[in-house]
């Protein structure tokens, strides 16, 4: 009978020099203290705990954004805003809203579209970005945790630009409009569709709104018409961000904010339409 050789000891597989009986319970190579992770049974090397901790799914908001725990959007906007409106009152209050500001004439006849939007980081005075930044900071960051980094800054964007569309379509043509109070507006709307979405107490939300609504109404020189446009626009995105069905919801999320944007952009060329039928025959022209 021949001697048959005796097989070697197992060894660790990250460190050959240490023998080692115990084996890896997901992948079965065998593990040296060192290498040992406690497991719910056993245990497992290091190597398949870090994949295993990289497949793991972050949590998401009802909207489908990731969570987030500091409110960074809202602290960045607070800080472009206020910004630019250092800026503003360097060069001219007065001026830079005449050049930035929404002006209808000036995006109808001028072509300046860009102040649908660049109106809404502008302000009239101190009062009116004070006011305006401390309502940001004070819904911004619960929104901002329920819809996630980017569909936050969507919002606040598309409520802005929907303030300014509503401002365009309604307004004087000779006016000239600065504020980031549609997209303030916008927050209040979306707030109250989330938060009845996620069972909030929105009472104190209803309340400012109303307040706001009031005195957009009484008080001069207040754009209600960009109130009014931000509110039904932050309104309307919120509701495509937090009641499409969960199946397919990116899609649903991407076809609801295209039909908005459409929709958006269908009443701004109604409104050039209106505006250009009746400067043409005046032939007025913008120097710019």
């Amino acid at each position: 009978m021949s001697d048959q050789p005796e097989s070697a000891p197992p060894t660790c597989f990250r460190h050959p020099d240490r023998i080692s009986y115990i084996t890896c319970t997901r992948c079965g190579r065998p593990i040296c203290p060192e290498c040992m992770v406690a497991a719910p049974v056993g245990f497992q090397c290091s190597s398949c705990v870090a994949g295993a901790a990289s497949l793991r799914v972050a949590p998401t908001t009802v909207a489908g954004g990731q969570y987030i725990v500091k409110p960074r959007v809202t602290y960045a906007l607070i800080g472009l805003n206020v910004a630019l409106f250092l800026l503003q009152y360097l060069g001219g209050v007065n001026e830079v809203a005449g050049d930035w500001g929404m002006w209808p004439v000036g995006i109808a006849v001028g072509g300046e579209w860009w102040r649908l939007l660049t109106g809404a980081f502008l302000h009239g005075s101190f009062l009116h970005i004070a006011f305006n930044m401390y309502v940001l900071f004070a819904l911004g960051p619960t929104l901002e945790r329920v819809l996630g980094h980017v569909r936050y800054l969507m919002l606040y964007l598309i409520a802005a630009l929907g303030g300014g569309v509503a401002s365009y379509a309604l307004s004087d043509m000779r006016t000239v409009s600065v504020g980031a109070s549609g997209a303030i507006f916008g927050l209040m709307g979306a707030l109250i569709v989330a938060g009845r979405r996620l069972n909030y107490d929105i009472k104190q939300v209803i309340i400012l709104l109303g307040i706001n609504v009031v005195i957009g109404f009484l008080a001069p020189g207040v754009d209600w018409r960009a109130h009014l446009g931000g509110l039904i626009t932050g309104a309307a995105v919120a509701a495509v961000f937090v009641l499409v069905p969960r199946r397919h919801r990116v899609l649903w999320q991407t076809l609801g904010i295209l039909g908005i944007l459409g929709a958006l952009m269908c009443v701004t060329i109604w409104r050039t339409v209106q505006i250009m039928d009746f400067v043409s025959p005046f032939g007025l022209t913008i120097n710019t």
